[in-house]
């Protein structure tokens, strides 16, 4: 496994966990709900360079596309 492929990984394992500690989801429904977001796609193309970003900045654009219905880029 790459690198990029290992930080994927742990970004994925650490939103799973902030969804079942934040919205007490059961580790399935959390799978299931992260997997078919916009954000999981975005997080899998390396080109985009989002598994350089840390589990908490993805996680709040996964929350901001929960919350908006789609995936909306807040800037800074």
């Amino acid at each position: 496994m790459n690198k990029q492929k290992q930080l994927i990984e742990y970004i994925i394992q650490d939103i799973i966990a902030f969804l079942i500690e934040d919205k007490g989801l059961t580790i399935p429904a959390a799978m299931s709900r992260f997997y078919n977001s916009t954000v999981f796609e975005k997080l899998q193309d390396t080109e985009t360079g989002l598994y350089s970003c840390s589990s908490a900045y993805v996680y709040d654009l996964f929350l901001s596309e929960l919350e908006n219905g789609r995936l909306i880029q807040i800037e800074v």
